[in-house]
């Protein structure tokens, strides 16, 4: 229907202003806190008058900072680990069931990603209290992977909605049981989007700050609930090093997973 229709150079170049316009405004905050990283100043000032790799120093050399590192990156993997298996069977058992009790189960599985992160973290908390997980690591990650598998299940579903069921029909006609079957023949055909939503769940988790406020105490306290409790007591330019490192990670993860998932494409 759309071929009815003349390509117009005026329109093309309308639309790529304004998709430069879009990207310029979103890049723009990074854009500014990552010369301000580089400051020499003790406070946040743009432009800087005078640079230096002090704070950067500062971050990695600091014992609070490295351990809220290391546990924001362990509660990411741990997150990916359990919330993408958890998608997948439950995108496997709506696409088993179909109807309305699938679409129901869909809603109540997306459910988490729709209610505002500060209801969310009240209701984890006032769960996770009694049985004294508050302030745990494995309190943490309930509440991450909560917010991780509707994320996982968005990217999966469509993957599992449109496999070739008939290729577990066959495996199991030759012997093969229902486990092996999927093991065997869908999980390799469906790498990539499994890879997909297990990146997002470790991005999700990584970013999550509001149920990290809540939930995340003393020794389990993740990088950002330390940076916001840091810009609520003390602004220094060591909150745009962690940003523009953030960036940096978060945007090379993407561009890699890219890579590989271009060479291994047909």
């Amino acid at each position: 229907m759309l071929d009815a229709y003349q390509d117009s150079r005026f329109a093309r170049s309308l639309l790529w202003a304004i998709s430069g316009l879009v990207l310029f405004f979103l890049i723009l905050p990074t854009l500014i806190v990552a010369p301000l990283s580089f400051s020499a100043s003790d406070l946040l000032e743009f432009p800087p008058r005078a640079w230096s790799l002090r704070w950067y120093e500062a971050f990695f050399g600091s014992p609070p900072w490295m351990a809220a590192l290391r546990t924001s990156l362990l509660l990411g993997f741990l997150t990916a680990a359990l919330a993408t298996p958890a998608a997948f069977l439950a995108c496997l058992a709506m696409n088993r069931i179909g109807g309305r009790a699938a679409n129901a189960i869909y809603g109540i599985l997306l459910a988490p990603s729709v209610t505002p992160g500060i209801l969310l973290a009240i209701g984890l908390f006032f769960v996770l209290a009694p049985l004294r997980l508050v302030g745990t690591l494995s309190g943490v990650l309930i509440g991450h992977v909560a917010l991780a598998i509707p994320i996982a299940v968005i990217v999966l579903a469509p993957a599992v909605h449109r496999f070739d069921w008939n290729q577990i029909q066959a495996a199991r006609s030759l012997g093969a049981s229902w486990a092996r079957a999927i093991i065997g023949v869908m999980l390799p055909q469906l790498r990539l989007s499994l890879a997909t939503a297990a990146l997002m769940a470790f991005l999700a988790s990584l970013d999550e700050a509001v149920i990290s406020i809540f939930l995340a105490n003393g020794p389990n306290a993740t990088l950002p609930k330390l940076m916001f409790i840091s810009l609520r007591d003390q602004i220094d330019p060591t909150i745009a090093a962690i940003s523009t490192l953030w960036t940096v990670f978060v945007t090379g993860a993407v561009l890699l997973f890219n890579l590989r998932s271009a060479d291994q494409s047909p």
